[in-house]
């Protein structure tokens, strides 16, 4: 008998069907988060965000027949920022540990805004922010969970090229160890960061070749143009 690493994090997983109405939205799926990244690409309409809410334990308005595997804690991260608006941009980011009851670590939510670009307005509420620097404080505040899952719907979209790739490689060193699945619709983040790339297509999960070797990766990796056609070209012919 081998016994499990009681240092490893614990398993995290979906496996079943869901449909929104009488139409079904994905069947038969079964959804296995190893170590590492998973991207999860896919048309839109095709359920992405709702696998992450039925991971995160989160009401998804469907009806789903299944089961879930997840941790205990869990970092997710919406589309939307979901800030609380009477709170300073500190405050946001220290949330989670205060609504648990436990120790609050100010120095470490001060270092994660410094590091998401954020130093001088820890003081700042969400309305005098931008909405790519909202989207940084919701980054750091998921950073700051140190949940063995991490559950990610599209958390860079609202920013620019260069604080795309700058909160890419953040998360990538603060997320090491975890299990992390990542909704995105860029194929070439979903190849930048991925150590596993999984394609929703018409209510099933198809896996794509990840590249190999340690993320990130980028055009200078071996084989990144020809595997970004690839994705590319499944994403064309796949269906909500």
């Amino acid at each position: 008998m081998t016994l499990a690493d009681p240092s490893a994090p614990p398993p995290a997983g979906l496996e079943g069907s869901a449909w929104f109405g009488t139409a079904r939205l994905f069947e038969g799926v079964r959804l296995d988060l190893p170590m590492g990244w998973t991207c999860l690409i896919g048309p839109s309409g095709a359920g992405k965000s709702t696998l992450l809410r039925l991971l995160a334990g989160l009401p998804a308005a469907v009806r789903f027949d299944g089961r879930v595997t997840a941790p205990g804690r869990i970092a997710y991260l919406a589309q939307e920022d979901l800030l609380l608006p009477r709170l300073s941009a500190l405050a946001n980011v220290t949330l989670g540990a205060r609504l648990r009851g436990g120790p609050v670590d100010r120095g470490e939510a001060m270092a994660l805004l410094e590091a998401v670009g954020l130093k001088g307005m820890e003081a700042r509420r969400p309305g005098q922010l931008s909405g790519g620097q909202r989207q940084r404080v919701a980054l750091a505040r998921a950073l700051m969970e140190h949940a063995p899952l991490a559950l990610l719907d599209e958390p860079f979209s609202a920013l620019d090229a260069a604080n795309r790739e700058r909160m890419q490689d953040l998360a990538l060193t603060r997320l090491a160890g975890c299990r992390v699945l990542l909704v995105t619709h860029d194929p070439f983040e979903a190849l930048r960061l991925g150590q596993r790339i999984l394609l929703l297509n018409g209510g099933r999960l198809e896996e794509i070749e990840a590249l190999p070797g340690k993320a990130p990766h980028g055009p200078q990796t071996p084989g990144f143009g020809a595997r970004y056609d690839e994705v590319m070209a499944r994403l064309k012919g796949a269906v909500a």
